[in-house]
């Protein structure tokens, strides 16, 4: 990927194929002003239109005190109705950014996820945590609700009356909570988080590409249909991976027992 520069966040290649971005600004809990919810947004509608060789997308947090304590409600503070509604019209894009990238984002959850930091979190294909991890949607103790997906992608992860139970009460929960409950796949040492979550990014990017990509449609769209209609999608996106040349690559590779060398095509 070409290297671009922003003020909030760090982007770099630890491996190839794999995309690890950091969200910079630890003195705020790493919190998203208006200029990093942009940047999040450049970077991943960019994904959308380009992956330039990019296969796995890791998102983290600077620091071992947060992954993203939300909103930054310093930034918010006299912020008149309509300033508020037009910085969230950019909030709601960002999550929309993450939620429609083409390539799996999984989420190394290093600290605290509060509010919109929990959102972000959640908008992600899956996430990992470190044993210090705290997650809570604290936005009823300030007058609102989850506004950056929260009460969609919380349901979907944790089931309605879980979802309901904590963004009714605003109550943080920790790690092995989340991972009781749906949101977190693993829980692991926090000197072990980015190793780990890198380590799967690495096993996703070496399959193929085109493969991967129609898998998450057909999991996140057909999950919106009737069991039916969902299966009728799943053939599309399959019938999609048949002409590739990395099916046949794939089948090659398995018949002359060596490991197969997909080409994103």
């Amino acid at each position: 990927m070409k290297t671009t520069k922003f003020s909030t966040l760090e982007v770099s290649n630890p491996y190839q194929h794999v995309l690890l971005i950091t969200l910079n600004r630890p003195e705020y809990s790493n919190a998203f002003n208006t200029v990093m919810a942009q940047e999040i947004i450049d970077l991943f509608e960019s994904l959308s239109l380009q992956t330039l060789g990019n296969r796995t997308v890791v998102l983290t947090g600077k620091g071992e005190k947060a992954f993203c304590a939300g909103g930054d409600l310093k930034e918010r503070r006299g912020m008149s109705d309509q300033e508020w509604s037009a910085q969230h019209l950019i909030f709601e894009r960002m999550i929309r950014s993450i939620l429609d990238c083409p390539i799996p984002s999984i989420g190394a959850i290093n600290g605290v996820a509060f509010g919109g930091g929990c959102e972000l979190a959640a908008a992600l294909d899956f996430i990992y945590c470190s044993d210090n991890a705290k997650f809570a949607q604290t936005e009823t103790k300030i007058g609102i609700i989850p506004g950056a997906g929260g009460t969609q992608t919380l349901s979907r992860a944790v089931g309605e009356r879980r979802a309901k139970e904590i963004i009714f009460s605003g109550l943080p929960f920790g790690a092995r909570d989340a991972e009781k409950w749906g949101l977190v796949n693993s829980v692991f040492a926090s000197g072990k988080l980015l190793e780990e979550v890198l380590s799967i990014a690495k096993i996703i990017s070496k399959n193929a590409p085109v493969a991967v990509k129609q898998a998450k449609q057909a999991i996140h769209r057909g999950l919106q249909l009737s069991i039916r209609d969902g299966l009728a999608f799943e053939i599309e996106a399959y019938n999609r991976t048949i002409p590739t040349r990395d099916r046949r690559e794939g089948v090659n590779a398995f018949n002359e027992k060596r490991i197969p060398i997909f080409k994103g095509n």
